[in-house]
């Protein structure tokens, strides 16, 4: 084999051979960018990455290899042809291999096997179509893997776990995946697959595609590391200032006197409320986007006194067209729905029959966004609750169902995303600036969009509560900064059974050390609501406010809810480090100290910022936890005061007024004595 086998260029290398096109470019600093195709074109897709990325990089060809440097990481393409005696005749092949800039191996493709031929990079023709795609590396023996989004897992280290690069209601596929080896890697791909992270090899499948793409980069530290990310795939806007305080919300406050009445009774308890929701089904039908007159008679005068008491007003907006609505047919004749591609032509049922708005598809975005400017928009609401944004099909059948930009099975992933840029492009173009808005999912990109991601319906339940933690770890990780649960979980929550306010208790002490601090939930016993005319409208959940689940919890969630505002100046600087720097804000332990080999295995404590170490009572009815504190910094208990060093174990009472918080060395923030001691001093 000649170096002719390559073509050097300024920004990497190409290489071709049997039918396939390599092409490994500079994509951002210490990153690279590798695409692949059999018997095509190179595609410039930009689903995640920025268009920007291009940058010259250090080539050097010579017999049978290129050599890609930039900065820190380098390829190493090994190409050769050799005669393979089960076809008869000779055969080009190339590998590639990622280094350090030690020379250290970061991550290389599968090896041939020998007699086995297996394929580092296999397609699959689909008749009539592009490819399935599997791309496979060797597995590093000891490593340690993070990321890929919000699976419903209390797993810390996923090396060993596979997923489903699918989007369901709870599960944001995110394909970001953090090595403790010193690599980020981004499967740029948005079609429906799996990732598998086995002992044996490493793969990444699509269904269906018509390349395989992935970026890659090297750092010293997780921060390095997402810090690149970021760069690559867009920094979150910053957070607006009502982000920062406490967010009301429940299943549902079903008409405007009665989400009134909650705002100004916590306003005259002194209870701080930057945040108030007008949840769904406060349509006459779905996909109307605009309030129903009988039970929201003046939504521009309650936007006022929201402004007024200092709340801003968010309203939820599902991508769903009920076949009743009456922009139905508007939608469906400028081809703005998803398409069933078999069977009837309605992806779900709930509350009646209803169709997906193609958020893939400009125009129906475009549709989509001037309806809610011109009913909610022009009103003064600035924040929306994006819901639904996997989508959420009756049945994932994700093979049954086609965009503007393509099959599911091809461009799938990409929904949330689109359905966040959607309203992020008509609020920037209407003036407004810091867009934030609430998704139930989310992909690598969505972040630049202003995307706060929650995760989704998940139950009243303490195993729920522990995946939360691994959970809001992991998005972190995979580029979302901005992450929040239902406070009490979702599903099933009694307001009245003592084992739920003990949850609640303890998943709002957490929330308060959550990027958003957001109560939430369809709590049990249910409230029946019906129109003046007798017709029946979706339920309502009991009562989900502070004062709710008696007076001993209330006087606990009370104290939480200053205590959050006693963090805002905090809150804001974690915000702007997200914003500028791309670092996540709920943090695993490993990201500020990579040094400490227990911090990589920490999946029940997190850092909430580079300060303040957040260890949540994950036990039903228990009064004290084991916390790691780790090396290279002294630790004070923000509860009692005392001082502990470093690189140890240590046994913390946690009465249920108290959750165990540490500060990093002397970076308190007029926080000590504050985190469960007013309460605690009452109960003294």
């Amino acid at each position: 084999m000649t170096a002719s086998a390559f073509e050097a260029r300024t920004d990497g290398v190409r290489w071709r051979g049997d039918g396939e096109t390599i092409l490994v470019q500079a994509w951002g600093p210490n990153a690279l960018r590798v695409r692949a195709t059999r018997a095509g074109q190179i595609a410039d897709t930009e689903y995640a990455l920025l268009p920007s990325g291009l940058r010259d990089a250090q080539v050097r060809v010579e017999d049978g290899r290129a050599v890609v440097t930039n900065g820190s990481i380098t390829a190493v393409l090994h190409a050769r042809t050799a005669f393979d005696i089960q076809v008869g005749y000779r055969v080009p092949t190339s590998t590639i291999e990622f280094r350090d800039e030690a020379g250290n191996v970061l991550l290389k493709e599968q090896d041939t096997g020998g007699s086995l031929k297996l394929r580092a990079r296999g397609y699959r023709p689909i008749i009539g179509g592009d490819h399935q795609l599997t791309a496979s590396f060797e597995a590093n023996p000891g490593e340690k893997l993070y990321g890929m989004g919000q699976y419903q897992q209390d797993i810390l280290d996923i090396k060993g776990c596979s997923f489903e690069l699918a989007h369901r209601n709870s599960q944001a596929s995110i394909p970001f995946v953090l090595s403790s080896r010193g690599y980020g890697f981004l499967w740029h791909n948005p079609a429906i697959g799996r990732a598998t992270f086995a002992a044996n090899r490493t793969e990444w499948h699509a269904e269906s595609s018509v390349q395989l793409d992935y970026w890659i980069t090297a750092g010293a530290t997780p921060a390095a590391i997402t810090a690149s990310y970021a760069d690559a795939t867009g920094h979150a806007p910053m957070m607006p200032e009502y982000g920062l305080g406490y967010w009301q919300c429940k299943l549902r406050y079903w008409n405007q006197e009665q989400l009134l009445d909650v705002a100004r009774e916590h306003k005259r308890r002194g209870l701080p409320m930057d945040v108030i929701v007008a949840d769904f089904f406060h349509w006459p039908k779905m996909g109307d986007f605009r309030f129903d007159a009988e039970f929201w008679p003046d939504p521009a005068a309650m936007v006022a006194e929201l402004n007024d008491l200092g709340i801003e007003l968010m309203v939820s907006v599902w991508p769903q067209i009920s076949i009743e609505s009456e922009n139905f047919d508007e939608y469906k004749r400028r081809n703005a729905l998803v398409r069933t591609e078999r069977g009837l032509d309605i992806q779900m049922a709930f509350e009646g029959p209803s169709v997906f708005l193609d958020a893939t598809n400009p125009e129906a975005r475009a549709l989509t966004w001037e309806l809610c400017r011109k009913n909610y928009y022009d009103l003064g609401v600035r924040l929306f609750w994006l819901d639904e944004a996997e989508p959420e099909y009756s049945e994932y059948h994700f093979d049954n169902y086609r965009y503007h930009d393509g099959s599911n099975l091809q461009v799938g992933n990409l929904y949330p995303q689109a359905y966040a840029r959607a309203f992020y492009e008509g609020q920037t173009a209407a003036g407004q600036g810091d867009v934030v808005n609430l998704l139930r999912c989310a992909w690598a990109g969505s972040q630049r969009y202003g995307a706060l991601v929650w995760s989704g319906d998940i139950h009243s339940t303490y195993e729920d509560f522990r995946r939360q933690i691994t959970a809001g770890i992991h998005m972190g990780v995979a580029g979302i900064p901005w992450f929040t649960t239902d406070i009490g979980g979702f599903h099933d929550g009694n307001i009245e059974d003592p084992d739920f306010r003990d949850l609640l208790v303890r998943w709002f002490q957490f929330g308060a050390f959550c990027p958003v601090m957001r109560m939430h939930g369809d709590r049990k016993p249910t409230e029946r609501v019906t129109a003046s005319d007798g017709s029946r409208r979706l339920e309502s959940g009991a009562p989900n406010e502070l004062w709710s689940f008696g007076e001993d919890v209330y006087e606990i969630l009370a104290d939480y809810v200053h205590l959050r505002e006693e963090l805002r100046p905090y809150s804001r600087e974690l915000m702007r480090d997200a914003h500028e720097n791309g670092q996540p804000v709920m943090r695993g332990m490993f990201h500020e100290f990579p040094a400490d080999p227990v911090c990589w295995d920490l999946g029940d404590q997190y850092m909430y910022g580079p300060d303040l170490l957040v260890a949540p009572v994950l036990e039903p009815h228990a009064t004290a936890r084991s916390v790691y504190l780790p090396d290279g910094a002294l630790w004070t208990n923000l509860t009692t005061g005392e001082v502990h060093d470093g690189g140890r174990w240590l046994d913390v009472e946690a009465p249920l007024a108290t959750i165990p918080v540490f500060a990093r060395d002397d970076r308190h923030h007029g926080l000590l004595g504050l985190v469960g001691a007013r309460r605690t001093s009452k109960e003294g």
